[in-house]
């Protein structure tokens, strides 16, 4: 996957290790020896990259004082940020991902498991720009509706129903990420049975989307669907979405507990619950979940 990627550490050498180990890499690299010399890059072009690769512990302008002010700039807030730090106490990791690094990397590390990392990253980033650019025009008609219904089977299914409904919510950038998140995570979660220990691995060794076809095709699972029902309320939509699996435990994947913050998975429920919707409610087993969408104006 060609993408373009600022990396920011204080330390030449560990600058150096990760330009060798992307060096064979389809990569473009951006290096910056500082806080303030990564803000000002992304100042000046908030667009041109992918991903940070991003050093916690910096004089000055620290990791996470930088990681704040692109959070809290329209034009960087959706840009991935993998941390990479020395710093692992579980109360530095919740820090960090209070701050917004979903993707995290313990120095030292192997080769393969900054792939790993800066791979999941980046295929988030790429389904959810995806799914926005393939967003209907069709908003008028959809926010006229106070009631509608849709049954999917496939991951591509989920996305597309995920870029229609979320045409009608206030912020349709913020609202797509959490819809597909949820309905992707009915489909290869709830439906399949993938669950994170699994993704995990399939992940790691790139044979995520190959398994999903193949548990697809099982008998077992071709009539599975995940329904998602939307209707008009007093706080603008009611979005409730289930599936056929066997539920979860939903409790424990409200925050991205910081010994899973390693992982290249497990975090969709998280940036769902804080950036998409004013309520989140899982009901029973954790096989529906009820979400409050805030309405687009209607001029």
């Amino acid at each position: 996957m060609s993408a373009s990627l600022l990396v920011v550490d204080d330390e030449p050498i560990n600058l150096e290790i990760i330009g060798e180990f992307l060096e064979d890499e389809p990569f473009k690299l951006t290096l910056a020896s500082s806080g303030e010399q990564a803000w000002a890059l992304l100042n000046e072009n908030p667009t041109g990259y992918n991903a940070v690769i991003l050093d916690r512990m910096m004089p000055g302008m620290s990791g996470i004082d930088l990681l704040r002010k692109m959070k809290a700039d329209p034009r960087t807030e959706y840009l991935p940020v993998i941390m990479q730090t020395a710093a692992a106490a579980p109360e530095q990791v919740a820090e960090g991902l209070k701050a917004g690094a979903y993707y995290y990397l313990i120095k030292p590390y192997e080769r393969t498991t900054l792939l790993s990392i800066i791979n999941a990253a980046l295929e988030d980033l790429t389904r959810w720009d995806d799914i926005t650019q393939r967003m209907s025009h069709n908003v008028l008609a959809l926010s006229l509706a106070n009631e509608a219904q849709f049954s999917m089977r496939t991951l591509e299914e989920a996305q597309a129903v995920a870029g229609l409904i979320a045409q009608v919510a206030a912020e349709p950038e913020t609202a797509v990420m959490g819809l597909a998140e949820l309905l992707v995570n009915g489909v290869e979660h709830g439906n399949l049975g993938i669950d994170f220990s699994a993704k995990s691995r399939l992940k790691h060794e790139d044979t995520w989307s190959e398994e999903i076809e193949r548990r697809l095709a099982l008998p077992e699972n071709r009539d599975k669907r995940v329904r998602l029902h939307l209707q008009t309320c007093a706080e603008g939509w009611k979005v409730t979405i289930s599936d056929d699996g066997e539920g979860f435990d939903w409790q424990s994947f409200l925050e991205v507990a910081p010994e899973r913050a390693f992982a290249p998975n497990g975090r969709g429920i998280v940036l769902a619950r804080k950036l998409a919707f004013t309520q989140m409610t899982y009901l029973g087993n954790g096989n529906c979940v009820e979400l409050l969408m805030p309405a687009a104006r209607r001029d």
